[in-house]
């Protein structure tokens, strides 16, 4: 697959000649007109090389760069511009971490090689975060050997989560924080025993509140780790109830931000189709009425009802046999 590089002009003939000489080069090329539309094309695809114009109305190209830093952080910017002074330079590379930064009229040569470059350093920059990825899905894993029954279920959480995620068109970023609070949301279970974990009764009082603990201990794993806010919230406020009656703190409705009540969801959803020491798995139909039930109370009435159009036991038949937990 090709990497998009997406150019930034309020000049459309700048960009026709832009499209025209990269194209050449065997990329996939956008265009945008503005940094507003800029904004809406980077929130939801993956662009590897942003080239803008610094000079445009309403947001320029450094004030369009520097918002990439929290939306798009692994995209490589580069900034034309038709006259440089040192300050406008500094400000490129200190307050929006430009890559390169090249004068309009540009040498095409100049600006091909510049863009070839930030092509290069994207790819580093996604190497860099696989490697972070696959440390946080080996900790999740990690983690659930505490706790043999729950074998896949940080990524059964994570899979059913993204589903959600997706159908809501939130941003690609917030997704990709969604799935990694999906994978660490029951983080905090590190400090609560095996006999709690893998005990075949209902808990008692006293194992009830040391489970409970498990979001306070996982939201300070994810602090001390330095995971988003989107990451730390799923961990912290997963076990939150619509109503009020959840826990660690006793939030309700819309105070639950919205990626906690999304794993929420997801994390009832596969709790009920799977096998767990004290009880047998759910059947599908089953499960679809239990969660119709916690619609309301314990679970955002629109997120399920929006889940259960999914068909989400028909898609995930597969996954759930290869963990032997057929629907």
């Amino acid at each position: 697959m090709s990497d998009k590089i997406l150019f930034v002009d309020d000049d459309r003939l700048v960009l026709e000649i832009a499209t025209s000489l990269f194209s050449a080069q065997g990329n996939e090329i956008l265009t945008a007109n503005s940094a507003i539309e800029a904004l809406e094309i980077i929130s939801v695809q993956e662009i590897a090389v942003v080239v803008t114009d610094n000079c445009m109305p309403d947001i320029s190209g450094l004030e369009l760069l520097a918002r990439l830093k929290d939306i798009s952080p692994e995209t490589v910017k580069i900034l034309m511009t038709a006259y440089a002074d040192l300050s406008c330079a500094l400000s490129a590379i200190n307050r929006s971490e430009v890559f390169r930064f090249v004068l309009k009229p540009w040498e095409n040569e100049e600006l091909i090689n510049a863009v070839a470059d930030g092509i290069r350093r994207h790819h580093v920059l996604q190497s860099l975060r696989k490697d972070e990825e696959d440390v946080l899905r080996s900790l999740a894993q990690t983690i659930e050997l505490k706790d043999p029954s729950t074998r896949g279920h940080c990524d059964r959480v994570a899979v059913l989560a993204l589903c959600l995620a997706e159908a809501l068109h939130l941003p690609k970023d917030m997704k990709r924080e969604i799935k990694y609070g999906s994978w660490l949301h029951d983080c905090g279970k590190i400090g609560v025993s095996e006999n709690i974990l893998n005990g075949h009764q209902q808990l008692n009082d006293q194992e009830l509140a040391t489970m409970k603990m498990h979001s306070d201990w996982g939201a300070d794993v994810a602090a001390k780790a330095n995971l988003s806010q989107v990451a730390h919230n799923i961990i912290h406020f997963h076990h939150e109830r619509y109503d009020g009656a959840g826990y660690p703190t006793g939030i309700s409705g819309k105070e639950i931000p919205i990626e906690a009540r999304i794993v929420a969801v997801a994390d009832v959803f596969d709790a009920l189709m799977s096998d767990r020491p004290y009880r047998r798995k759910f059947s599908a139909e089953e499960t679809f009425a239990i969660l119709g039930s916690m619609s309301g109370n314990a679970l955002d009435p629109e997120l399920v009802e929006l889940f259960l159009s999914l068909s989400v036991a028909e898609q995930f038949q597969d996954y759930y046999k290869e963990y032997g937990n057929a629907v």
